[in-house]
Formats: C-alpha cells, structure tokens, sequence
C-alpha cells in the first residue's frame, strides 16, 4: 500500500486534460477557430471626429486629450482590444478600431453622454397641437400645467413587486397626460413658431418660449429632434423628444447631473435588458429632492415622471412610486443586450467634454499585413526550435519533458487566443505575437530550475534514488518558479496599467503566457516527472536521461540506487 502522502501524478494530468478537451469543446462551439487579428495585421475601420465646443468657443488642448482618454476607455470597455485614438490637428479625433463593420462602435465613442434628469411638466404625442401649456407653481411647490392637448389618455404605469422605491418604466408613451385641471384660455401659436414645427427643417424660432414649442414642434422630423437637443441646456426649461420620435415632453431644469454618477451597469432586470446607476453624495441628496418633488405631484400627474434625458433626448420617463434617498436609480426601456451595455459603458466612463461631429468613416489596410505576420510566426518557431535543441544536447531525453509542455503551453494558449477574441473582442496584434514568443524564454527558465534541482539532489549525495531526487527538489524549485513567475506578472500588470496601444497588447500576451507556465509546470511537468522516473528508461540514471552520475559528479554518499518500486505489508 502506497504511503498517503504519495503524491499522485494521474489526478493532475487529469486536469490538464480535462481543462484542453473543455477548452477545444468551447472553441468548436463559439465557431471562433482562429484568433482575430488586430489593426496592424488585419485592418479595420477609420473615423475622423470633429470637435465642437457647446458655446461656439475656441477647442482647446486639455479638452481634447480630455475626450481622447474617455474614448479611449470607453472603446476598451465595449470590448475592442487594441484600437488606436489619437488627435489629429487642432480640433480633430481620429478612432481607429480592428476589423470591418465596427462603424456601430465608432458612432457610440463620439457620444457627448451628456446624461440630465428632469422633472417632467407635460407629456404628449409627438406631433403640434393647438394648445399651449401655461405651467405654473402648484400649492405643493410642484409645478402644474393649466392647460392639456385636446386629445388625453392616461398614462399606464408599471406595476411592481418591489417595496425597495426603485424607479420602474411603463407605457408612458400614450398621447397626453393624466392630468385633468380645468382648461383655460391659452394663446394661439404664432405663425412663424407654427411654420418651423411643421415644415420638419429643423430651424426653430428663437425667440419662442418652451411652451410655445411644446405646442407647436413635430417629434416625427429628424431634424426637428436633433435641433431640440442642441437646445438641452441644465438651467432652462425645455421641450425634447422621445429618441425614437413616439412622444414629446415639457421638462423643467436639470438638477442631477450625469457627472453625479458614481457607477454604472447593465443586467438584466424583470422588464428586459435596463442600466443601473448609482451618484456620489452630491447625486445622492439632488436625486432624493427630485424623487421627493415628483411623487408629491401624485400618481394621477404628469409631474410624476422623471425624464431620462442623454444628449437632449429622453431615454425613458419612469413613473416615481415612491422617494427614493438611497442613491440609485434605474434606466429601463426596450433596450437590447448590447444598446445598454453600450450606454453603461458611455455613461461610466463619464461625458465628453466636447460635442463631436462624424467628418468621416473609412476602411484602412493592415499596416504590416500577412508577409509580417508569417515573418513574426516563423522568427517564433525558430526561437521555440533552438530552444528544444538546446534542452536536447544539455539534457537529453529530458528535453522530451520540454517539447512536450512547450507544445501543451502552445495549445493552451492558441485556444485561449480564440476564446478571448469572441467573449470580449480581443485581438491580437504583432506587439501581442512577441509577447508570446518572449513568454518562452519563461517557460524554458522554470524547466532548467527544476532539473538543475534535481542534479543539486543527485550531485550532493542527499537523494538516494532519482525517484527521490524528482520529489526532494521540487519543494525548492517551487519557491523560486512561483518568485519569479511572480515577477514577471507583476511587470506585466504594471506595463498593462500604465501603457496605451500595442504595449498594452505586449503585456496582456506576456501576463496570459506566465499565467499558463504556472499551470502547466504544476500540473503537467511535475506530475509527467514522476511518471517517467517510474519507467525502465529513468530507473536508473544512464548517459543518455540527462542525470548521468558521469555527468553531473557527485560528492556524498551513500551510493545511488536504481528506483524500484516498493511494496509494503498489509497489517
């Protein structure tokens, strides 16, 4: 009966096993059978932005190395490894992402993701009406509107579980509101205020007020949306529009701010795919007061809504239930999987400090393209080649313990590789190639560790067998793998933090490398070590296993024995 501390070299290759056909299984399912180049090998899409200031002021330096840093993080957190932004003159972004059809992301970074919640005043179809809200303090100190569309239905709002006060979304996007006061005389829109709604070309009149553009503005233009939002200023009431054209809303000013959110996510809640947020102390107590102020207008007003506006066009309008002191709030509305991640991403990252404009959208060629790509491959396996070669001549059949974790670490890695490119985009770039190619060299250096301990454990007389030589020098060769493996981590963590483009790239591969060299020599070396020590091959130590006492010298005794295996009596 073997002793119970006999380590069990079966159970770990177990693993490794399981772990390769688990990983090769997801690979053959995702599709994803190679890995995805990045823009250097492969190419991609190119957009030039155009910075704009709100004011109409002059664009200055720290502003735009400002919005290149939030693009920037906003392009890694979509997912798109490897992407290149940088400025371009005076006024001028350029967003280079990997791979064609990226033009979705490229539009979602220039986002300004200026995010407002507003108290809502009225709420009605998206086209004019004939009737100006006159909006007025309540007894309450919550505004109220005097005067309603000629055409009103109730609003239907959601129903909920939850005693926790969130903010929840209902169909709060029928015409007209529930607010049902007594109609009073309200002024005929003017000519030309009528005329610039209706003709849907977008010029609004300046000098019409927010209630005269409620009453006469048409949400179904385009053009007349994206004129209302250039209008979104914190300090004033004003008129905006459903984003998809179905509603307009009257909103008094902004006091919560998008720079008052702390966090943000997406998951996926009761009603579908939602953004949770939460605000910092300041958020917290303004978003409290504006809860606070909108359930005091009753269930019954349209001042019970609080308008979710990101760039000048509202999101969602949930119904408030109850106050909410908590400081968290939620973004519910028909969104897809990918839409709210993309506006938690935009919104936690934090807003641009310009508006932009899209100049242009092309496609770029690789620059270096398939020839440096087969030159990168082939200087890698002529590096792995003179690696074996040298394991060969100095440890002999030994080195066939290199060849086969160098080709285990290879698989590993290729299937990784693949994995990584479908779940979060990553791509590898050249920079990415070296990495690996440097990981090697860190691979090749835990194996010498070992066998030198191992020759240490023969040389010195302190091992009896080469079996117990195999078992005595791993606790030592542990310790130094495990110190200098963890240096290489740490220096790939710290490159990986402080870098931007194709060095970040560099680390990610040298990180993910040393990672896989920790797994294979402790599960796959060590434990193939002590299997092959227990072969006729390795029994005994001869000229051609690499631990020849002709050798390596030895200096101790006793004299070395062949390694038989032992049986003990059963009690």
């Amino acid at each position: 009966m073997a002793p119970a501390n006999a380590p069990r070299p079966w159970r770990a290759l177990a693993v490794v096993g399981i772990l390769l056909a688990g990983l090769y299984l997801a690979v053959g399912l995702t599709g994803e059978t190679k890995p995805k180049l990045g823009l250097d090998l492969r190419g991609g899409t190119q957009a030039i932005l155009t910075a704009e200031t709100t004011g109409g002021g002059k664009v200055t330096s720290s502003a735009l190395s400002k919005a290149v840093d939030i693009i920037r993080q906003r392009v890694n957190g979509i997912g798109v490894a490897e992407a290149q932004v940088t400025t371009q003159g005076n006024d001028h972004i350029v967003v280079a992402v990997p791979g064609a059809g990226h033009d979705e992301v490229v539009n979602r970074v220039g986002k300004t993701a200026q995010l407002r919640f507003r108290q809502v005043l009225a709420q009605g179809a998206p086209g004019p009406t004939t009737a100006t809200p006159q909006v007025t303090p309540s007894a309450s100190g919550s505004p109220a509107t005097s005067a309603t569309p000629k055409t009103s239905t109730s609003a239907k709002p959601a129903t909920s579980s939850s005693p926790r006060g969130r903010v929840l979304s209902g169909d709060l996007l029928a015409a007209g509101s529930s607010a049902s006061p007594a109609p009073s005389a309200t002024p005929t829109p003017t000519p030309s205020a009528s005329a610039a709604a209706g003709n849907g070309s977008g010029v609004l009149p300046k000098d019409a007020t927010a209630q005269e553009l409620y009453a006469t503005i048409d949400c179904t233009k385009p053009k007349v949306r994206e004129s209302l939002a250039n209008l979104d200023v914190p300090d004033k009431q004003i008129v905006a529009c459903q984003q998809d054209g179905s509603a307009k809303y009257l909103l008094d000013k902004a006091t919560v701010l998008g720079t008052m959110i702390k966090g943000a996510s997406a998951v996926l809640g009761q009603q579908g795919w939602e953004v949770d947020l939460s605000f910092n102390g300041k958020g917290t107590s303004a978003w409290g007061r504006l809860t606070q102020k909108a359930y005091d207008a009753g269930s019954g007003s349209p001042q019970n809504l609080v308008a979710i506006v990101l760039d000048g066009q509202v999101v969602s309008a949930p119904r408030i239930i109850n106050p909410i002191l908590g400081g968290q709030a939620q973004i519910t509305g028909s969104f897809t999987e990918s839409e709210a991640k993309d506006l938690a991403n935009v919104l936690k990252y934090g807003a641009l400090p310009l508006k932009f404009e899209l100049s242009s959208v092309s496609t770029v060629s690789p620059t270096l393209g398939s020839d440096q790509l087969h030159g990168g491959l082939i200087a890698g396996a002529i590096g792995l080649g003179l690696v074996l070669i040298y394991s060969f001549i100095y440890y002999r059949l030994l080195g066939l313990l290199v060849l086969f974790s160098l080709g285990l670490s290879g698989g590993l890695l290729y299937a990784a590789t693949c994995l990584l490119g479908h779940s979060i985009n990553y791509t590898l770039t050249l920079a990415g190639i070296a990495g690996f190619i440097v990981a090697v060299g860190i691979t090749a250096d835990s194996f010498v560790v070992y066998f030198e301990r191992i020759k240490d454990e023969l040389h010195e007389g302190r091992a009896t067998s080469l079996r117990s030589a195999v078992e005595r020098a791993w606790p030592r060769a542990r310790r130094t793998i495990l110190s200098a493996d963890t240096v290489s981590i740490l220096a790939a963590v710290i490159l990986y933090l402080l870098s931007v483009g194709g060095v970040r790239g560099f680390a990610f591969t040298l990180g993910l490398s040393t990672l896989s060299d920790l797994f294979i020599v402790f599960f796959f070396t060590k434990p193939l070590m002590s299997l092959l020590v227990r072969t006729r091959l390795y029994r005994t130590p001869h000229r051609f296993s690499g631990l020849s006492i002709d050798r390596i010298g030895r200096t101790a005794q006793p004299p070395l024995r062949a390694s038989r295996p032992t049986a003990t009596k059963e009690a």
